[in-house]
């Protein structure tokens, strides 16, 4: 199936309640780097809050790529203010900053194999199951972006040891991709009504500043999130395609 298709049947799954996704406990959210898990699953996590169910988010990479050219913010400085960012974005959704896990992989440059993304598929599945979550949520493996095909990929590692929790995969970058890639089969899943949490999810978004606004200023290479793309991850819906059971 070619993505153009795919995304729009994507766009025509179920509307489901929460607890289809989260089983009725929680979610761990993994994220390639931060902001992809506030674009892609903020509102499912201010709603999993406003329900007492328990949220995790794992950041995989040290997002130090996003401004590679700047001298005000070198790596080891840019990664804390992305990081806090994080912990300032979640907030806003109701996760508190013990909930969130920075794997700090170098940005661009996340496995998708070996021992590194075997240790992080364990990190992750032994957060999902010491947290009770009933889902994982990464971002889709065909998603343009080398990090993100990695981060689901990892997850994908981590599945063997999930037992009977889900996983999911919410898309991110894969409205860029051109038409006629082909994807694979049309998608399953479903997608959550998350229109009570606009303007949380929103906040959420804007508090990672170093994206979305001209705080770094002395780079002009820099990363910076387009409108229409905030547009697209500020509506009604949140989608999330069934992964793969696991076959091992």
């Amino acid at each position: 199936m070619h993505a153009d298709a795919f995304l729009a049947a994507a766009e025509r799954l179920p509307v489901r309640d929460l607890d289809a996704l989260t089983g009725g406990t929680g979610l761990v959210i993994v994220a390639p780097h931060p902001d992809d898990e506030s674009l892609g699953c903020g509102g499912v996590m201010a709603a999993a809050h406003a329900r007492g169910q328990t949220v995790a988010v794992v950041i995989v990479s040290d997002g130090c790529g996003s401004h590679t050219h700047s001298a005000l913010y070198p790596p080891d400085k840019l990664r804390a203010l992305r990081e806090q960012e994080t912990l300032d974005a979640v907030a806003v959704l109701g996760v508190p900053p013990e909930a969130v896990t920075f794997l700090r992989m170098p940005d661009a440059g996340v496995p998708s194999s070996g021992p590194e993304a075997e240790a992080a598929a364990a990190r992750i599945a032994e957060i999902a199951v010491t947290t009770g979550a009933g889902a994982v949520c990464v971002t889709w493996g065909h998603d343009p972006h080398c990090d993100h095909q990695a981060a689901a990929a990892i997850v994908r590692m981590a599945q063997g040891r999930l037992g009977a929790i889900r996983s999911y995969a919410y898309p991110v970058w894969g409205w860029t991709l051109p038409e006629g890639t082909e994807v694979g089969n049309a998608p399953t899943g479903l997608r959550v009504d998350v229109g009570a949490h606009r303007s949380a999810k929103a906040a959420a978004i804007a508090a990672h500043r170093s994206q979305t606004t001209d705080l770094i200023a002395d780079d002009p290479t820099g990363f910076r999130l387009e409108p229409q793309m905030i547009t697209r991850f500020t509506g009604d819906f949140e989608i999330f395609i069934a992964l793969d059971e696991p076959t091992s």
